[in-house]
């Protein structure tokens, strides 16, 4: 499938939401767009020969993190990747809050590592609206596209002429006794200006965007077993929650590879570094290191270094545990109330939190779920944590 966003980032009017064909225009991928910047679902299977390289590039509060990869015979392969330091007050809430910081984090990245700029930007933030609706079954795509588009006006809180939409089929009910056959659709919508801000820092940094996805679909992509059936399975199978603990929480529902729900939580391993800093007198980059250091696993009489250091990281730890936990049940209980859900079987962790030592065993019991930490194959080079921050851009690089 191709990318979120199409090469030429003039935004026409869009017609207004009324429940008629809307006009298309078709690129020269073949898929239909209403033209400008465009979010496209990604797409659930692998092509066995992608054709050439595609760079997933994600940014964080504290970090930039970019990996270059391909698809051999359907196997992904890290060509080149790297992380680069980004001061946290740059990347605010999942928006750019300093574009020439990013930028200068950006060259620096691309530069060191000799990294290719065309690039796949993955997004995440409070600005992006997804929603999982169910509608009659309908086969024709215009029809089915100004249905969507009319349910739009009521699943999203922002003016449709300012938003881009998108959509895909991810499931469904056959035709019953009780009703005619139903499909789930998930609708994605975000704010024009918010894409284009975040795209700014890297046309600075002399980088080319060639795509624009949501981070939670890389994350699924970058976590999902290689065993996960790629097509769409009927309602009865089981999915599973994949969390990626960065800066923020980023929460996907998703049955094979296909996402049912997504929820962004404030709370995330920022607040955890944050709050270790203020009472240490540690650097942002110097509390994430003792996080990774302490970890959950072992009785801190057993770990090395300052013992003052050592009982206020677990502590931190421990109350960041607590409110993750928090989290994972409400995204949990919210998802289960909606109607297209499906029963949830385990939880995957991934991100720099999925790195720190013990912490999933540490949910796991009070879950009340299995809980595993998704490691992609592809990063079996690279170390722990490093592999961790690279698991989400390789994931946006993955949707070819």
């Amino acid at each position: 499938m191709s990318s979120i966003l199409t090469k030429q980032i003039s935004l026409p009017r869009p017609r207004r939401p009324e429940l008629r064909r809307p006009g298309f225009k078709r690129p020269s991928g073949g898929r239909r767009t209403l033209g400008g910047p465009e979010l496209s679902l990604p797409s659930f299977g692998r092509k066995k020969d992608a054709g050439g390289v595609v760079v997933g590039l994600e940014i964080e509060a504290g970090s930039v993190a970019a990996v270059e990869a391909r698809l051999d015979d359907g196997v992904p392969r890290v060509v080149r990747a790297g992380v680069q330091p980004l001061a946290p007050e740059a990347f605010r809430d999942g928006e750019v809050a300093e574009p020439e910081a990013v930028a200068a984090a950006l060259r620096t990245l691309f530069d060191e590592h000799g990294i290719n700029r065309k690039v796949r930007l993955g997004i995440a933030n409070q600005r992006l609206v997804a929603r999982t609706l169910r509608l009659p079954a309908i086969e024709d795509p215009a029809e089915l596209d100004a249905a969507v588009r009319f349910s739009a006006q009521e699943q999203i809180a922002m003016p449709l002429e300012e938003a881009v939409i998108e959509h895909r089929v991810v499931g469904g009910v056959p035709a019953s006794a009780e009703g005619p056959a139903q499909i789930d659709v998930m609708l994605v919508a975000a704010r024009r200006d918010m894409i284009l801000a975040s795209l700014a820092p890297l046309r600075a940094a002399d980088l080319e965007p060639v795509g624009v996805d949501l981070s939670a679909f890389g994350m699924i992509r970058a976590l999902a077993d290689e065993a996960s059936p790629d097509r769409v399975g009927s309602a009865a199978r089981p999915a599973t929650l994949y969390c990626h603990l960065g800066d923020a929480t980023n929460l996907a529902v998703a049955r094979g590879r296909a996402c049912l729900f997504t929820r962004l939580s404030p709370i995330g391993l920022e607040d955890i570094i944050g709050g270790l800093a203020s009472t240490t007198g540690l650097s942002p980059e110097h509390a994430a290191m003792w996080l990774g250091h302490v970890g959950l696993g072992r009785p801190v009489e057993e770990i090395a270094g300052d013992p003052g250091t050592v009982a206020r990281t677990r502590t931190a730890l421990e109350h960041g545990a607590a409110s993750l936990i928090d989290e994972l049940r409400l995204s949990l209980d919210f998802y289960a109330a909606q109607e297209t859900a499906v029963a949830v079987e385990r939880i995957v962790i991934g991100g720099p939190g999925g790195a720190i030592p013990g912490l999933a065993a540490e949910m796991e019991p009070q879950i009340g779920l299995p809980i595993t930490v998704g490691r992609p194959a592809a990063l079996a080079g690279h170390d722990v944590a490093t592999a961790a921050r690279l698991a989400l851009p390789l994931g946006i690089a993955l949707d070819v």
